[in-house]
């Protein structure tokens, strides 16, 4: 019974989150959302700071302990702080090409995961998880691009079940060796054919990787989530006159992108260098 009361009040708490993020994100004025990609440790500084939401760790969340999880849902209605998405799709362990694919093991943690995650009001993943996708020394690529293709699949129908959108992270080669850029992304998702699987970019990696942002307006029917950072040693975007931003951005009010901007960077003091970046990155986007 006492089991039965306490799974009650979490899933009055999390329906009361979403319900409160949801409310949340109303409130603000303009198109543009702008988040905080960081560990949980990170909720307070996250809210101090005033990013309209935040990009939670996914497999942190997957994790925690039921204690933990419920602790996690009660803080985060406490601070009515959104968390309308989410990264760090799947641990290292959990691989998704190579000869040491477990299917069983997939399919649990994939539930597990996005379980957790909807509760919370998560409605994008993003798929990164370059320690999941690393393709070993001698396995040949094509059949590990149809290895992420056949997750793909199965992944996207346990995402769509939860409303919950994985967009699929093009990363930079120093990080992953299959899926370095948004034209391998694209193929990516178009080979596995699901509304529940789109793509999004890094901004971080696509610049590593000088990807030319006429690219955008390719791909503007799948795109569904930004990351942002100064590629100059990925920290917090404050100065328009630091990177070459210009030609990103225009691309961006080119196809009226009007999503989630989440951004991954570090920073030595949140509070402050968080409203200088959101206000750098709504003017870039002309909100």
């Amino acid at each position: 019974m006492i089991i039965y009361k306490r799974l009650a009040i979490a899933t009055q708490l999390a329906a009361l989150l979403v319900w409160a993020g949801l409310a949340a994100l109303a409130q603000r004025g303009g198109a543009i959302r702008i988040g905080y990609c960081g560990p949980l440790k990170d909720i307070d500084a996250v809210k101090a700071a005033g990013f309209d939401y935040m990009e939670v760790r996914t497999s942190e969340v997957a994790a925690l302990s039921d204690a933990d999880y419920e602790k996690l849902v009660l803080r985060l209605t406490e601070l009515a702080l959104p968390v309308p998405a989410a990264y760090f799709f799947l641990p290292a362990e959990i691989k998704v090409t190579g000869p040491n694919v477990d299917k069983d093991r997939q399919r649990e943690y994939l539930r597990r995961a996005l379980d957790r995650t909807s509760r919370l009001g998560v409605r994008l993943i993003v798929f990164g998880s370059s320690g999941a996708r690393q393709v070993p020394e001698g396995f040949g690529k094509k059949e590990a691009f149809e290895q992420l293709v056949d997750f793909g699949k199965r992944a996207g129908i346990e995402a769509r079940s939860r409303n919950i959108t994985i967009a699929i992270e093009p990363q930079r080669r120093e990080e992953s060796n299959i899926i370095n850029n948004v034209s391998e992304a694209l193929a990516w998702v178009e080979a596995v054919n699901d509304p529940n699987i789109q793509l999004m970019i890094d901004y971080y990696h696509f610049s590593v990787e000088k990807e030319d942002p006429a690219i955008i307006l390719k791909v503007r029917e799948h795109l569904r989530h930004l990351h942002m950072a100064n590629p100059d040693k990925r920290v917090m975007p404050l100065n328009w006159d630091e990177y070459n931003y210009a030609p990103f951005f225009a691309a961006l009010r080119g196809i009226g992108y009007d999503r989630l901007i989440g951004v991954e960077a570090s920073s030595n003091d949140l509070k402050a260098e968080g409203p200088r970046s959101m206000a750098l990155l709504r003017r870039a986007m002309g909100d």
